[in-house]
């Protein structure tokens, strides 16, 4: 149990209404289902626990690999390296409809519902353990939570007293070093804590048949400040902050626009603060008042050269062709070119407020309730000419209540109001667990969600300015070229109102957990039927606009989830089947019959058949730990996804220090880029190594 005040959380002083006996193993226990913390067997609904310690035994190298470990998740790359994950598919380029929480803190851009996980200001060294909710979950955490709610908790400063410092270094270019200090006190605990994030990207791409280099790497720099201070044996207050930069590495010839003759990079400049006050008045009430603002900056600049002719098209109002290609265009050009900077820089800040409390009648009824205000701002002259704000307020609650020993009752919902569709929206959840014995339950959960589009799906206002334009074309310094002029006006849906996407889950799932032999067996099972209507779909660039709520899904399968655990030797594995049938609902005259399936295909390009993942950890004598760990997915758009990951380890412990000294190798079955061509690594067999040491 995570019940330390370092992690924020209410129920840090409830008390335990288990009564185990000695024959039944404790059950794990989660939190953010529904916002109450509940052990497994009273959960209304399947929830993934991934303890920190097992990303750190296998060799996991950077955070989104994590979710590899989650049934039903997927992970890969699109554009240039940008990671994505995935529950269910429904994406192509961003990562909408999943809550991504740190600490509490919403951790998804604000105008754009997307993640970034090359700067997530998260230290694999620092997790505590993640927790995933599979399945709509707007009931306890809003309106993105509509296929699922990722919550990773860092450990506390309790835990990470005096100097720990790492590095790794491998195959790509890979390099991640993490340091920190802190100390632990009665009344003040604190850590200090920076890490570097470093890779080349992919080692070719392919254009017209033939490889280039690749510019796609990544060099981010992350610092973080953790406090607790304890005010009274009542109340405590958490205090965090932090910064990162650095630049996301764009390919000229992949991710360069409208005639780049350079590569279009983004700087990274993000910052967050947060405060949070915990208070439990009794051992049976509790509630928390938390603050956060976050800060997210990107500037992406590029010179551009254009023909004569070409803006001269453009300044008359005919649309382009957009197929430049390096080297078209040169200044000595006769006429004269169009040489100029064009940007995409945007910057978005989220200030957000929640008051939730906690509390427990008796063992067998119990309520969390709360209040939450957001407030998303963005501002960039390219994506919105100025500067737009949109505002969520919303109301939640969750009751539990156990009328019989064999019957756990839970029910819930969100009552949520965005000026993004001027409208109000309930998420209900009621779930029925029928407990078998203390250590087994069946859950029949059903569950309803809505997500709303985001600032750009719903308001752009997308143009491009030039800056620093050169003769013979000074005239056209900061004039405004808009994309909606550009666009193919036959299929162009550019500022139509777009409506929510509607979701609606069963789930029947199991969940057990025995002692077997000298090992600890669980199981975690869980069948799903779901129907997502009016989602959106399309294409958003500067050649093609059409994105509508135009396509209709339905989704049914079923996820496993086992673990066996000895004192030297933990097994894990994992596997989902997903079955999915999607339909074009929109407006028949709106686009032809190829455009119509492309659309649909998009929300399928991550929804694989089959997927799942194994793993071993071993301790050996002589301070020796293994790991071997096999991934998989088939079906992706292009090929399937096969790796063996393999580490070898030693931990010494000594009075006043440990160290550590591993080994990883990544071994790709397939050698077959699974989404993009451009997906290309070269060596098959991929090393790191690592050392760490802490005093």
């Amino acid at each position: 149990m995570i019940g330390t005040p370092a992690l924020g959380q209410d129920e840090q002083t409830s008390p335990d209404f288990s009564a185990l006996t000695a024959l039944e193993p404790a059950l794990p226990e989660v939190l953010t289902t529904t916002r109450l913390r509940q052990p497994k067997s009273k959960v209304p609904g399947t929830t993934t626990i991934i303890e920190g310690d097992l990303i750190r035994d296998l060799g996991i190298m950077n955070l989104v690999e994590v979710f590899r470990l989650v049934p039903g998740m997927t992970v890969t790359e699109v554009g240039s390296n940008n990671p994505v994950a995935s529950y269910h598919g429904t994406v192509h380029y961003e990562q909408r409809r999943l809550q991504i929480q740190v600490d509490g803190r919403t951790s998804y851009r604000a105008s754009l519902s997307d993640t970034d996980w090359h700067t997530m200001p998260v230290p694999l060294e620092l997790i505590e353990r993640i927790e995933v909710s599979r399945g709509p979950n707007s009931a306890a955490h809003g309106i993105n939570a509509f296929l699922g709610t990722i919550n990773i908790i860092t450990r506390s400063p309790d835990d990470t007293a005096g100097v720990q410092l790492r590095a790794a270094s491998g195959s790509r270019g890979y390099l991640r070093t993490f340091g920190s200090v802190g100390n632990a006190s009665e009344p003040y605990s604190w850590r200090l804590a920076y890490e570097k994030r470093k890779s080349d990207g992919f080692d070719k791409q392919i254009d017209n048949d033939e490889f280039y280099p690749f510019h796609d790497g990544y060099d981010i720099n992350t610092f973080s400040y953790d406090g607790i201070a304890r005010l009274t044996d009542q109340i405590n207050l958490e205090l965090r902050g932090g910064v990162v930069d650095g630049v996301n590495e764009e390919d000229l010839r992949k991710n360069g626009k409208l005639g780049a003759t350079g590569n279009p990079d983004i700087i990274v400049d993000d910052y967050y603060l947060q405060t949070r006050l915990n208070v439990a008045p009794s051992a049976n009430h509790f509630f928390h008042l938390q603050v956060s603002y976050q800060n997210y900056q990107r500037r992406q600049r590029w010179p551009v050269c254009l023909s004569g002719p070409v803006i001269d098209g453009i300044i008359a109002g005919e649309s382009p062709d957009f197929d430049f290609e390096p080297g078209d265009c040169s200044p000595g050009d006769d006429p004269a070119p169009f040489i100029a900077d064009l940007n995409e820089d945007i910057e978005e800040s989220r200030l957000e407020f929640e008051i939730q409390d906690t509390l427990y009648f008796n063992p067998d009824l119990k309520l969390v309730s709360g209040l939450g205000y957001r407030q998303d701002t963005f501002r960039s002259e390219t994506f919105f000419n100025g500067r737009g704000n949109n505002y969520q307020s919303r109301a939640f609650g969750n009751l539990e209540y156990s009328p019989f020993e064999w019957l756990t009752l839970n029910t819930g919902g969100n009552w949520e109001t965005t000026t993004t569709t001027d409208e109000g929206y309930f998420s209900p959840r009621v779930a029925a667990n029928f407990i078998i014995s203390h250590n087994q339950a069946i859950r029949f959960v059903y569950s309803e969600a809505v997500r709303t589009p985001d600032a750009f799906e719903q308001t752009p206002d997308w143009s491009y300015r030039p800056r620093n334009v050169q003769s013979p074309y000074e005239f056209l310094e900061g004039q405004r070229f808009e994309v909606e002029d550009l666009v193919d006006p036959a299929t162009s849906s550019f500022g139509e109102e777009l409506e929510e996407e509607r979701i609606i889950s069963r789930e029947i799932s199991y969940f057990g957990q025995f002692y077997v032999s000298q090992a600890l067996f669980s199981m975690e099972v869980r069948y799903f039927n779901d129907q997502l209507r009016d989602m959106i779909s399309g294409v958003i660039n500067e050649e093609e606009w059409f994105i509508d709520n135009n396509v209709a899904l339905d989704q049914e399968g079923f996820e496993v989830e086992t673990s066996v655990d000895y004192a030297s030797t933990k097994l894990r594995a994992t596997y989902a089947r997903l079955d999915q049938d999607g339909w074009y609902t929109g407006d028949p005259s709106a686009l032809d019959a190829g455009d119509q399936r492309y659309v649909v295909e998009l929300l399928g390009r991550l929804s694989v058949e089959h997927s799942g993942s194994f793993a071993w950890v071993q301790q050996w004598a002589f301070d020796l730990t293994s790991a071997a760990t096999f991934y998989w997915a088939d079906e992706f758009r292009r090929s399937h996804f096969e790796r063996a990951d393999f580490r070898i380890a030693r931990r010494i412990y000594a009075p006043k220090y440990s160290y550590e000294l591993g080994v990883t190798m990544q071994h790709y079955l397939n050698r077959d880029p699974e989404l993009s061509p451009d997906n290309i690594i070269s060596d098959h067999n991929q090393f790191f190594v690592e050392a760490g040491v802490r005093f």
